[in-house]
C-alpha cells in the first residue's frame, strides 16, 4: 500500500507541512521553524518512505538534504509549473502545500531535477564566477564613464590592458574623477584576483571529467564554457535526447495550438540562462569554416544573424548532450579521420 505524501510550502524563516494519505484525505498540518531538527521529527512522524514534494525556491538544498537522510523520496516542484496557484481566490500557506500534495499523489507535478550535492557545489562555484565577472565588467564601465566627464578620449582596444594601464597611470584628472578611477582600479584588481582563485578550484574540480574533457574539444568552447556546461546540465542521461535538452535551457520555439490555428514565436528562454548564454557566447567565438560556422551562416542568409545564432547554439548544445554523455564527440572524429 502507498505510504504518505507530504507536500511543504518552504519559506526563509518557517514552513507548513501538509500530510496525505494515499486517497488525499489530510492527516495533518503543521507549521514548524526552519531548523534541520524539526524538519526531521515532522518527517519521522510520516512513516518509512514518505513521497515529500517542496517547490524549488529560495534556499531549498537544506530541505532536501535533511529530507533524504531522514529517508524520504523526495520531489522538486518546478516553479513554472505551479503558476496557477497565484490565480486561486484563496491562496494561503497551508493550501499551497496540501495542492503539492495532491499534485504529486495524482502523478500530475511538474518536477525539477534534484541535482546532489557535488553537483550543487560546482554549480555554486561556476555561478560565483560568472557574478564575479559580470562584476568586474560593470566596474570596467565605470571607469569608461568617468573618462567621459572628462573628455579623456581612449586611443586602444583595451583600457585595462598594457596601454591602456599606461594610459590610466598618465592621466591628470579633478581629484574627485582621480580618486574614483583608483578605487575602481583598486576593485578591478581584487575581482581579477578572486576570479582566477575560482579557475584554479574550478579546473582541479573538473579534471579528471571525461564529457568536460570531451566538450572543450568542441569549437568556440574552452575550460570556462565548459565547467559551464558541466555544472548547469548535470547528469545529461536524464534527457533521452539531445533536442529536451535544449528545450530545458530555453532555445526552442514557443508553439501555441488551439484546433487548427498554430502560431510559433521567439525562443522560450524558459529555462537555464546560464546555459543559453553559454551556447550563444561560443557560437560568437567560434571562428573558421566550422560546420557551427556553416550552419550559423546558412540559416542568417534566410532569418537573420540573431535567428541563426540561436540556430547555431541549438545545434552546439546537440553535440555538448553527446559529448557529456559518450565521453566523446563522433561527428569531430570524423571530421579528424
Amino acid at each position: 500500500m502507498a505510504g504518505e505524501y507530504v507536500g511543504i510550502d518552504l519559506h526563509r524563516r518557517r514552513s507548513v507541512i501538509v500530510r496525505h494519505d494515499a486517497r488525499g484525505e489530510v492527516l495533518d498540518t503543521v507549521r514548524i521553524d526552519n531548523d534541520p531538527l524539526e524538519l526531521a521529527d515532522a518527517i519521522g512522524a510520516c512513516g518509512p518512505n514518505p513521497e515529500v514534494v517542496l517547490e524549488a525556491t529560495y534556499g531549498w538544498y537544506w530541505a532536501a538534504d535533511v529530507l533524504a537522510d531522514a529517508g524520504a523520496r523526495v520531489h522538486l516542484a518546478h516553479p513554472l509549473g505551479i503558476k496557477g496557484f497565484a490565480y486561486r481566490r484563496v491562496k494561503n500557506d497551508v493550501r499551497d502545500a496540501g495542492d503539492l500534495a495532491d499534485l504529486l499523489r495524482m502523478g500530475r507535478l511538474p518536477e525539477a531535477w534534484v541535482a546532489p550535492p557535488a553537483v550543487r557545489e560546482l554549480r555554486e562555484l561556476v555561478r560565483y564566477r560568472h557574478k564575479l565577472v559580470g562584476l568586474r565588467s560593470g566596474l570596467k564601465a565605470q571607469v569608461h564613464s568617468v573618462l567621459a566627464k572628462e573628455g579623456v578620449a581612449v586611443p586602444v582596444s583595451d583600457l585595462f590592458g598594457v596601454a591602456g594601464t599606461r594610459l590610466l597611470e598618465e592621466l591628470e584628472l579633478a581629484d574627485a574623477y582621480a580618486l574614483r578611477v583608483a578605487s575602481l582600479r583598486e576593485l578591478i584588481g581584487h575581482v581579477d584576483e578572486e576570479v582566477r582563485t575560482l579557475d584554479d578550484v574550478i579546473s582541479r574540480e573538473l579534471r579528471d571529467h571525461p564529457g568536460h574533457r570531451a566538450i572543450r574539444a568542441l569549437p568556440g568552447v574552452g575550460p570556462v564554457l565548459g565547467a559551464v556546461f558541466v555544472a548547469e546540465i548535470g547528469d545529461v542521461t536524464r534527457f533521452a535526447r539531445p533536442e529536451q535538452l535544449a528545450s530545458w535551457a530555453g532555445l526552442t520555439p514557443r508553439h501555441r495550438e488551439s484546433d487548427t490555428t498554430v502560431h510559433r514565436g521567439g525562443i522560450t528562454k524558459q529555462g537555464s540562462r546560464l546555459v543559453r548564454w553559454a551556447a550563444v557566447e561560443a557560437v560568437a567565438r567560434n571562428r573558421g569554416a566550422t560546420a557551427l560556422q556553416v550552419h550559423y551562416h546558412r540559416v542568417a542568409e534566410r532569418r537573420g544573424r540573431k535567428i541563426g545564432r540561436v540556430a547555431a547554439a541549438r545545434k552546439l548544445l546537440t553535440l555538448v548532450f553527446y559529448g557529456l554523455r559518450d565521453h566523446e564527440i563522433r561527428a569531430l572524429a570524423e571530421a579528424a579521420s
